[in-house]
Formats: C-alpha cells, sequence, structure tokens
C-alpha cells in the first residue's frame, strides 16, 4: 500500500527541510493525537540523504513508526529488546530509547539526523537514556540535527519544550530541550476536515467529583495521598459515575477510563463487570500490558482502566467513549485523554467524552504555557502596549467573553529588529529592585540587570514584624466609596477591622497621582487602558475591574496607621489559610 501525505504532514515536512537547511538548531514539530506524526517521520527518512535515527520509549511506537518508514521507503532496521531485533546498519533504524542508551556503542556509525517521537518525554537530566544517548551521537557526528515530534511542547513543573516559536514566541528561555518550534498545527481544523472524529463532550451529570481544593505540587501535579484523601469522602459518587458509564456505553464499542489513583482505578474496576473490563497501571508487567492492549484492541473486552499510562503511545481507533475521572493541571494532558478517542475508525461517527473531574477545559484551548490559576480560568488574548504582540494568558471573562481580569506576567513576543533581538521586556505584573530600579518579575529573587539580591517577602516580613508598632493587614476584601471629589478605598481584613485610604481627584495633578498610585497597582488587566477617570463615582462603577492586595504592612504613626508596602500575588507563610 502506497501512502501519500496529507497537506499538512507536507507543510510540517516542507518547515523541517527549510529550518535544516539554513541551521543546525534543534527544533520541534507539534502535531496534534492522530494527526498522523509516524507517517511524517517516513517521509523524513525517504527525503534524508543520510542516514536516520528514529527513537522512542515503547516498543509499540517501534513498530509503527517502522510500519510507516517500510510503506514509504526501503524497511527500517529495528532495535528493541522488546521487539527482539537488534539490528542498526540500515539507512534508517527505529530504536526504543531503553535499549539503545544500554548499547550506544552500537550506534557508532554516524547518522545525519536523529528523530526523537513524543519528545515531550526528554528529561532534562544529563544522565538520563535520552540525554546520553544523545551526547553519544553528537561525538560520533557534531553536525548531527535533532528533531523532536510531540502533541503537547509543553510539561508541567519545566514549561514549553522549546526556546522560542516561528510565530514570534517566546518559550522556554532558561531550560529547554529544543531552541525552536518549526511548527504546530491546532486540533480544530483537522476535525472539521475530518481527518478525527468528532467529540461530543459533556460534564459528568448523575455524578461529578469536587477536585478544587487540592494544590499543586512544584512540578505541576497533584498529590496522590491527597487526591485519595478527596475520593475517600465522595460516598457513593464513584459508585454512581460507574453506573452511569455503564449506562451510556450501551452502543459503544470500547471506553476508556483515566482514573485518579492507582486505588481509585481498582475501585472503579470493582463496579465493573469483570469479563469486559482490564486494568492498566505503572505497575502493570510489560508483557501482560502488551496482552491487554492487543485484547483490547482486537474488542476482546470494553472497559479499560488506566492510571496515566495510557495518554501517549497508544492506538485503538475503536474508542468511542473516553471517561476522565482524574483532575490534571494541564490542558495538554486533557487534549492528550480524550485524542484516545479520536481516530477514524469504519462505522464511528463520534467519540463520547465525559470529564466528571470537572477540570474545566475545553478541547480547543491553547496551551498557555502556565499552571492554570483556578478553575474558572480561560485563555485570553492579551495584547502587549509596547510591541502589540497578541499574548496567550490566563484570564476570566464575563459571560459575552469580555476580559474581567489576566494573569500574565511578562510579554512573550519575541522583538527582531536591527539594534535589538530577543524577548519584549514589557511586565504586566513585576517588581521593582530597590538598586536599580529595574523591573523584575513577581517571583525573582536576583535583579535581572544589577544582579542584586531582592528581598525574599517572608524574609522582609519576619524582620519588619518583628520589630514594634508595625501591623500586617490579612486583606479580606477591598470596597470603593465616593466621598465628594475624594475617592475612598476601604481595605476590610479578616477580623472585619478595615484601613482606609483617601485620594482627592480635584486637580489634574492628584487624579494622575491616583492612577499611579491605585489604578496602576491595583487593575485587574495590568497593560491594557483604563477609562480617563476624572471623578470618584466613575472609578467606583468601575469597582469590578480592580483587584484587592492580599496583605498590607502597616506601621503605626502617633494617630493613624501608615501604609508601608502593599503586597499582590502573594504566595508564602502569611497569606490568609484557606
Amino acid at each position: 500500500m502506497k501512502l501519500s501525505l496529507r497537506d499538512y504532514q507536507q507543510d510540517s515536512v516542507d518547515a523541517a527541510i527549510k529550518h535544516f537547511q539554513s541551521s543546525t538548531d534543534s527544533a520541534v514539530i507539534a502535531l496534534p493525537t492522530g494527526a498522523g506524526k509516524s507517517i511524517v517521520i517516513a517521509e523524513l527518512a525517504r527525503i534524508a540523504k543520510g542516514r536516520v535515527l528514529v527513537l522512542t520509549h515503547v516498543k509499540e511506537l517501534v513498530e509503527q513508526n517502522a510500519e510507516k518508514v517500510g510503506l514509504l521507503t526501503e524497511d527500517a532496521d529495528v532495535y528493541s529488546a522488546g521487539l527482539k531485533q537488534k539490528n542498526t546498519a540500515g539507512k534508517t533504524v527505529v530504536a526504543s530509547v531503553q535499549s539503545a542508551a544500554r548499547a550506544a556503542e552500537k550506534f557508532s556509525e554516524a547518522f545525519s539526523l536523529v528523530i526523537i517521537d513524543e519528545c515531550h518525554r526528554i528529561s532534562l537530566n544529563k544522565d538520563s537514556q535520552y540525554q546520553l544517548l544523545l551526547n553519544h551521537l553528537k561525538q560520533v557526528n557534531p553536525s548531527i540535527r535533532l528533531l523532536g515530534l510531540t502533541a503537547t511542547p509543553y510539561r508541567l513543573g519545566t514549561g514549553w519544550i522549546y526556546r522560542h516559536h516561528y510565530h514570534g514566541k517566546v518559550g522556554n528561555t532558561d531550560n529547554p530541550i529544543f531552541e525552536k518550534c518549526i511548527f504546530e498545527l491546532p486540533i480544530r481544523p483537522l476535525i472539521k476536515r475530518g481527518f478525527l472524529t468528532p467529540p461530543k463532550m459533556f460534564d459528568g451529570v448523575t455524578a461529578q467529583y469536587d477536585f478544587s481544593a487540592l494544590s499543586m505540587t512544584p512540578s505541576g501535579e497533584y498529590s496522590e495521598t491527597k487526591v485519595n484523601s478527596i475520593l475517600s469522602h465522595v460516598g457513593r459518587a464513584t459508585k454512581a459515575i460507574v453506573h452511569q458509564i455503564q449506562s451510556v456505553s450501551q452502543n459503544r464499542k470500547g471506553v476508556i477510563i483515566f482514573a485518579a489513583t492507582v486505588r481509585h482505578a481498582r475501585e472503579v474496576v470493582s463496579y465493573l463487570e469483570e469479563s469486559e473490563t482490564a486494568l492498566i497501571t505503572a505497575d502493570t508487567p510489560q508483557d501482560e500490558r502488551a496482552l491487554l492492549i492487543k485484547s483490547f484492541k482486537n474488542e476482546q473486552f470494553k472497559f479499560l482502566v488506566n492510571v496515566a499510562v495510557l495518554t501517549t503511545g497508544f492506538d485503538a481507533p475503536h474508542v468511542d467513549f473516553i471517561a476522565i475521572l482524574r483532575p490534571t493541571a494541564s490542558v495538554s494532558l486533557f487534549q492528550q485523554m480524550v485524542g484516545r478517542g479520536l481516530r477514524l475508525s469504519e462505522g464511528k461517527k463520534d467519540c463520547l467524552v465525559i470529564d466528571y473531574a470537572a477540570n474545566g477545559y475545553d478541547l480547543y484551548f491553547p496551551e498557555v504555557g502556565q499552571v492554570k490559576p483556578n478553575s474558572r480560568s480561560v485563555p485570553v488574548q492579551v495584547h502587549c502596549p509596547v510591541c502589540s504582540f497578541a499574548n496567550t494568558f490566563w484570564g476570566l471573562t464575563d459571560d459575552d467573553g469580555d476580559l474581567i481580569e489576566h494573569f500574565g506576567r511578562r510579554c512573550q513576543g519575541l522583538i527582531d529588529e536591527q539594534n535589538y533581538k530577543g524577548q519584549c521586556d514589557f511586565r504586566f505584573r513585576s517588581k521593582s529592585c530597590p538598586d536599580c530600579g529595574a523591573e523584575n518579575d513577581i517571583a525573582a529573587r536576583i535583579c535581572q540587570t544589577c544582579q542584586s539580591t531582592l528581598i525574599d517577602p517572608d524574609k522582609r516580613l519576619k524582620q519588619v514584624l518583628s520589630q514594634q508598632h508595625h501591623h500586617l493587614f490579612k486583606c479580606q476584601d477591598m470596597i470603593l466609596h465616593a466621598d465628594g471629589e475624594t475617592l475612598k478605598v476601604q481595605y476590610i481584613d479578616i477580623e472585619g477591622n478595615d484601613f482606609i485610604r483617601k485620594f482627592k481627584m480635584e486637580t489634574k495633578a492628584q487624579i494622575r497621582a491616583m492612577f499611579a498610585i491605585f489604578i496602576h497597582t491595583h487593575t485587574k488587566t495590568p497593560g491594557l487602558s483604563h477609562p480617563r477617570y476624572t471623578s470618584p463615582k466613575q472609578v467606583v462603577d468601575a469597582a469590578d475591574t480592580f483587584r484587592k492586595p492580599d496583605l498590607l504592612l502597616l506601621k503605626k504613626e502617633k494617630k493613624y496607621w501608615k501604609l508601608m508596602e502593599s503586597y499582590f500575588d502573594y504566595h508564602g507563610r502569611y497569606q490568609i489559610e484557606a
């Protein structure tokens, strides 16, 4: 069977050719699940003048990529212990990274191109299998080109896997795995053009979990212990959810259930018919896992329950029902789970997707590049007032879709001018260096301009509060009042006490001062213009567009409390307990 490339597949191949003709920088191509990355890999292997090494992390993808290479060009050699093949002599070699890393000396004949499938899995650890093998390949051929393919060019905890994007956007400037994203395709046009199955998406109807109280670990994940704790207090919710899954799946061929933890998965399995169900976790032996997946693909049972192991490297086109019973802080991971059911299959008209974890994601959300700050947040577009780049940040909108608040920090635009090439330096939210006055990220510890140490807010507060006559006001609410030509800002703390600031608005100078001291520091939409307020009533009428500070540091004077500092976006030991 001779395969032909779809137009977007050819476009991605052309992007790779164009990039490597002028650069040796590593590159990544982002294509949605089901877009046919293996066809792109096969075409690149076919047209490459030198030898090509294709790496991936599971034997299913090794087998799949080798098969597609054979359909477009000469058969590829396979190096995979799991497939019981260890050949490396061919023009194209498809290998599992585990097997290849253990025998790097077998890959000592130069390759011109290494392609990594599911490249978001590459670790930054220099002693990881991918890094050790890549270092070996570079020693053999210092000019080797590195290309990654993935549906999710973003990792929780580390961020974007590329430094910059061909759309003129900054990615990860600290520790990227790849230099540039050279091609990206969203999922919507693939569904619209019939290349993927249309999803029918719903939230849980009869029952739903509430994971809103969960807080993320520094890596952006949720603690298994805390998830289990929540699940242990949901009463009959899991039983009701599984009962609904059984009910609505009567006319469905294949159901994948994403459970939150192993304990949760076992409970889910206990409510399903044993002959129709299988469970796969990270502890499932490889041979047993392969047998279960093969049986599922052959439709020998209907329900496949798993815990974080079937999000990538798994292809069962008959799947037409995805049940999500786990929380995730990642848009990409959510889309990967849904993607398991979007491959085309004969007689398949749609894929039912029910999110019982109330993750609140839309399948068409773009990856924002930051952890979602709360369950109500959605991606919003915010133009930079300096370079006009259209940033995508998390934010809040009203019922009409108008922006209420955004949580962006720095413009992600790339400036490419004669005098400056790099990231736009405009910061929507920042803190100033006390030594040089430069603006820094709100979480920075070192000034980016003068390298001075920026005072840790907790350390600063501890020092000040140890002195007499200082008070930390934990702000719970903020109310604006118009008193003639004076704007009164009333802050209320957790005990009902208040602290009031007054801003006269009688002259233009007073209004400018009010803008500088109140409007610009309290706005929910930094970087965007506010109306030219000329009276306190106008500001009061716009009260919903301002945010309260988290903390106020006050100092006792003879007859009043004096505001020393305001703390916004504060996350530390003195914050109000939820």
